[in-house]
């Protein structure tokens, strides 16, 4: 699977957010609070925030969740499931399609009836 990301210019999304938090700052006359500065390959910027953006970036920050973040393996801990649960560490399938298939695999040994047994 081939993933297509589109750039990211880190300084204009952060132009975007202040733009769009700004508004509702409710003391828009307020010294500055913090300053924040941007040093990508596209160039540099710093934006002078106030209270009301600087909450708002870590409270967006605080609230972030990764989309790989699919959780712990159950039986490795490692942090790389896959989008199917299945842990790119030690292979262990999670969730209910890891266990209906672990489960059939027990049956099946159990029983004799694997492919490998003569019939």
């Amino acid at each position: 699977m081939v993933r297509v990301t589109t750039p990211l210019d880190p300084a204009a999304v952060i132009a975007e957010f202040v733009e769009r938090v700004s508004p509702y700052n409710p003391q828009p006359d307020a010294a500055p609070v913090a300053v924040l500065g941007v040093r990508t390959a596209l160039g540099e910027d710093v934006f002078t925030l106030s209270d009301h953006v600087i909450r708002a970036v870590c409270r967006a920050l605080e609230s972030y969740r990764d989309p790989e973040d699919r959780g712990d393996c159950a039986n490795c801990g490692g942090r790389h499931l896959d989008e199917n649960l299945h842990c790119r560490d030690c292979g262990q399938l999670h969730g209910i399609l890891g266990q209906v298939i672990a489960e059939h695999a027990r049956r099946v040994a159990a029983s004799g009836d694997g492919p490998d047994d003569p019939q």
